[in-house]
């Protein structure tokens, strides 16, 4: 658990380091500032809304407007800014000069930008903007103050705008760019191998498809492949982040390829935020898993005493752990979806409301699916049942392959699938709760001695629990009831085999064959279906194959018939 935290928050710090410190676009387009977005933006048109004012991607100072008004402001603004900037640019020996002069009319302060050069004795002005009093109020400062602070933004900016074109910064920037490409290749193969690794390891842990182990394990293994693939998703979104953010970084060390930098920034704005809730999500749904795995797992190592007991909480701790897997995922998933929506800007109040309402109205019209959800909480709470078990729930049964608070899933003998939806699950049978019976009737012929009969039941079920393979299923000695009925076959003899769980048919059959090879060696018949015919020996053949009177007062034959089952 260690490791999966240290590499969620390498990988959040890493994202942040990437994107947190790109707060720039090309001039002309829509602010792409990656926060959340202003609440002021939501407003009316006539609402003031802020923006930055751009110079090869970087922001040089932020003003304001209405939100109808700071698009065009802000492209004013940048023209200018981008046709003195590009001469100053050219010209080395240019010199660049800001002053304030108060506009009459309006009494705001405008700015104006000198471009000198001594040597061809050129100057040229333009005015670059007015400062207003919105300008003002995003720093709370006087308008005056504003202006000046704008000033001395733009004698740092723009200098250092003109130094990163000179050859010497951008040989030493080619450099970088190189180092970081290697880096990223280096780092990028590092990960690859830690990957494989990783995808080795949660292969050992893929369950082998067959029930042997103890349930402990069971838990312990799926713990430990959640969290290994909650690392290997990690990984993979650290490998995106290496080459999206080195890409990133190298296309910002340039003037000429950072507007490039900020419309892949503002394409993928978006898909970057929905996509870091989905991760998130997934990595908190499968930590959960791990958690609740591990909660199970305690769970089953200390407390479950007796066999009987032990194998029972097995059953109900593998059942309850995978319903509250899916609660999780439906939970968290909801949550995500919610989250998404918030990040992407989408006012979530409303639809909160609306879900309120709709789950209102859901509720009066769905309560079968109510029903079903409260009488699967009772049927685990009371662990009616679980997975695993054998039941009879109605007319229909089979194996219990899958339980939630809404269905219940059964596989009859034919292999049918059989949903129960759990409101219907008023009377169950089960089968294989603690403990199992295997209830066996045996007929045996009329003409058996019963004495001997019973004593070779008897021998053959003291045989059948002293054999090491059949004393792990058998739980106590059998019963040997005695004869139970008088039959058309013969008399009834009825034995209890009191066995572990599932084990009742696997006990019965051996035990039946056991039993018929020790009849046939001692000579006892079983009985089996037969049809008995007596005659009356006074009557002549003649009427015997007549069937009526021979005239001397004898009835005709009588024939009794008794048809076994």
């Amino acid at each position: 658990m260690r490791i999966s935290a240290w590499t969620i928050a390498g990988s959040i710090a890493l994202a942040g380091w990437v994107i947190s410190p790109v707060q720039a676009q090309i001039p002309g387009l829509p602010d792409v500032n990656l926060p959340t977005p202003n609440p002021l933006k939501q407003q009316s048109e006539d609402t003031a809304d802020s923006g930055c004012v751009r110079l090869d991607g970087r922001c040089l100072f932020e003003i304001a407007a209405p939100k109808s008004e700071l698009p065009q402001r802000i492209q004013e603004i940048e023209q200018r800014l981008q046709d003195i900037s590009q001469t100053y640019f050219k010209n080395e020996s240019a010199e660049l000069e800001f002053r304030k002069e108060l506009d009459q009319p309006s009494s705001l302060p405008e700015i104006y930008v000198s471009l000198l050069d001594e040597q061809d004795n050129r100057f040229k002005e333009v005015r670059l903007m007015s400062v207003t009093n919105q300008d003002a109020d995003l720093t709370g400062v006087p308008i005056e103050t504003r202006a000046d602070e704008i000033i001395e933004q733009l004698e740092q900016q723009l200098p250092q705008a003109k130094q990163e074109r000179q050859p010497a910064v951008l040989t030493d920037r080619v450099g970088v760019a190189v180092g970081t490409g290697v880096a990223m290749i280096v780092a990028s193969l590092l990960i690859y191998r830690w990957e494989r690794r990783l995808k080795r390891s949660k292969q050992l842990l893929e369950p082998s498809g067959s029930n042997a182990e103890p349930i402990s394990t069971q838990l312990t293994q799926n713990q430990q492949r959640n969290v290994k693939e909650v690392l290997h998703r990690l990984l993979q979104l650290t490998q995106g982040v290496i080459w999206v953010g080195g890409s990133l970084l190298i296309l910002s060390l340039f003037p000429y390829t950072r507007p490039l930098q900020i419309l892949i920034l503002a394409s993928f704005r978006i898909p970057v935020r929905v996509g870091i809730v989905g991760l998130g999500t997934y990595v908190i749904i499968r930590l959960s898993y791990a958690l609740t795995d591990r909660f199970s797992s305690a769970i089953v190592r200390n407390h479950l005493l007796t066999p009987e007991s032990a194998q029972r909480s097995q059953l109900r701790v593998s059942t309850v752990s995978g319903v509250t897997k899916n609660i999780i995922t439906l939970s968290f998933s909801a949550i995500g979806l919610l989250v998404a929506l918030a990040a992407i800007g989408i006012d979530i109040g409303p639809l909160l409301a609306g879900a309120g309402i709709i789950g209102l109205g859901l509720s009066l019209a769905s309560q079968n699916l109510i029903k079903d959800a409260i009488n699967g909480f009772f049927i685990l709470l009371e662990d009616q049942y679980a997975v695993g078990d054998v039941i009879a729930v109605g007319d229909v049964g089979g194996f219990v392959e899958m339980i939630n608070l809404r269905i219940t899933q059964l596989r009859d003998a034919e292999g049918r699938l059989i949903t129960v939806p759990n409101g219907e699950v008023r009377i169950v049978g089960n089968l294989s709760s603690n403990w199992s019976r295997a209830d066996l009737n045996i007929p045996v012929t009329y003409q058996a001695d019963v004495d001997k009969a019973l004593d070779l039941v008897r021998q053959v079920a003291h045989e059948m629990l002293m054999t090491q393979m059949w004393r792990e299923r058998i739980l106590d000695q059998p019963d040997i009831l005695g004869v139970d009925n008088f039959g058309d076959r013969g008399f009834i003899i009825r034995v209890w085999i009191k066995t572990q769980p599932l084990k009742q048919w696997e006990v019965a059959r051996e035990f039946r064959r056991r039993l018929k090879a020790a009849f046939d060696e001692a000579g006892i018949l079983l009985s089996v279906p037969q049809q008995a015919l007596w005659f009356n020996n006074t009557l002549p053949t003649q009427s015997l194959s007549n069937g009526h009177s021979n005239g001397h007062g004898h009835q005709d034959v009588q024939a009794e018939y008794a048809e076994m089952e």
